[in-house]
C-alpha cells in the first residue's frame, strides 16, 4: 500500500511538473511570437524611413534603378550638393532660419500656455466657464478657418516677411490643445503643497514659478516636444507670412530645391530631408520618457 502511495505520489510530481513545463514552453512561444510580429509591423512601419536614409547616399539614377534600401555604390553627393543649394545661401542659413523660428515659439508656448493652464485650472473668476468651453471651441475649428483674418491683421500691422506672426500667437497661448493639456495635467495634482506654500506667504506667482512649474515638467517637456516638431514641419505658416529667400526655414527649402532644372536631382533633396529629420528624431529620443510620461497624465482628470 506505501509503495502504491508512493508511486501516485511520484506521477503527481512528474505530472505537475511535465504541466509547469509546458507553461513555460507555452509562455515562451508566445512571448516568441510576440516580438516577430512586432519586430515585422515595426520594419514595416520604419521602412520608409530606412529607405530614404539609404536613398540620400544613392546617385540619382540608382534611386529609380535600386529599388533597395542598401546603395550599391554609397555617396555623399547628395549631401554636398543639397547642402549648397541653388540659392545664394547654403542649407545652414535655412537651418538657422527654422531655429529662429522654434526657439521663441516654443518658450513662448512653455510659458504663455502654463499662466493660462493654471488660471484656469486653480482659479475661479467670472465667466470661467465661458471662456474654458472658448478655448475647447477653438481647439476644435481647423486652423484654415483663421489664416485670412490673421493674415489681414498682420498685414494691417506690418508683421508680413518676419518672423512675427509665427512668434506671437503662441506668445499669447494661442495654441488652444496645450492650453487644455496642461489644465487636465493640473486637475491630476494634488494642490496641497500649493496651499502649504500660500500658507508660508507666497504669493501666486512664487508659487507658480516654484511649486507648480517643477511639477508640471513632464508636460512642459511634451509641450515643448510637440511644438518643436510641429514648428518644424510647418510649411504653410513660413509659405504665407515669408516672402523673402534669406528667411526661408528648412520647410520652404525642401520645396524650393524642387523646381524645372532640378525636378530629377532626387538624391539632393532626399539628403538634405534626412538632415531636416535629425533634429527632430534627436530630440524626440532625449525627452522620450518625460513625453510618454507628460501624455499619459495628461488624461487623467483629478
Amino acid at each position: 500500500m506505501t509503495d502504491i502511495s508512493h508511486v501516485t505520489g511520484l506521477d503527481a510530481l512528474s505530472q505537475s511538473q511535465a504541466a509547469n513545463a509546458r507553461q513555460i514552453r507555452n509562455a515562451r512561444l508566445s512571448m516568441a511570437l510576440r516580438y516577430i510580429v512586432l519586430v515585422v509591423v515595426g520594419i514595416v512601419m520604419l521602412y520608409p524611413l530606412i529607405w530614404l536614409i539609404g536613398a540620400s547616399f544613392k546617385t540619382n539614377a540608382e534611386i529609380f534603378g535600386n529599388p533597395g534600401f542598401v546603395p550599391a555604390n554609397p555617396t555623399t553627393e547628395g549631401y554636398a550638393k543639397g547642402w549648397e543649394t541653388s540659392t545664394p545661401y547654403t542649407f545652414g542659413r535655412f537651418f538657422l532660419n527654422s531655429f529662429l523660428i522654434i526657439v521663441p515659439k516654443v518658450i513662448g508656448t512653455a510659458i504663455s500656455c502654463t499662466m493660462v493652464a493654471y488660471g484656469f485650472a486653480r482659479f475661479d473668476f467670472p465667466f470661467k466657464k465661458l471662456l474654458f468651453g472658448s478655448v475647447i471651441a477653438i481647439l476644435l475649428l481647423p486652423n484654415v478657418v483663421t489664416r485670412i483674418p490673421q493674415y489681414l491683421l498682420f498685414r494691417d500691422l506690418g508683421w508680413l516677411d518676419s518672423f512675427l506672426p509665427l512668434w506671437v500667437p503662441s506668445a499669447f497661448a494661442g495654441d488652444a490643445f496645450f492650453v487644455f493639456m496642461l489644465v487636465q495635467f493640473l486637475r491630476a495634482i494634488p494642490g496641497d503643497m500649493e496651499e502649504a506654500a500660500r500658507v508660508d506667504g507666497a504669493n501666486s506667482w512664487q508659487t507658480l514659478v516654484f511649486i507648480v512649474v517643477p511639477m508640471l515638467a513632464p508636460a512642459l517637456i511634451s509641450v515643448c516636444l510637440f511644438q518643436f516638431m510641429w514648428t518644424m514641419n510647418d510649411f504653410l505658416g513660413p509659405l504665407i507670412y515669408i516672402s523673402s529667400v534669406d528667411k526661408y526655414p528648412v520647410s520652404l527649402a525642401l520645396k524650393l530645391s524642387i523646381d524645372t532644372t532640378e525636378a530629377f536631382e532626387w538624391n539632393r533633396i532626399l539628403a538634405m530631408s534626412v538632415l531636416t529629420i535629425t533634429p527632430a528624431l534627436i530630440v524626440f529620443f532625449m525627452a522620450q520618457k518625460y513625453f510618454i510620461e507628460g501624455i499619459s497624465a495628461g488624461g487623467v482628470k483629478g
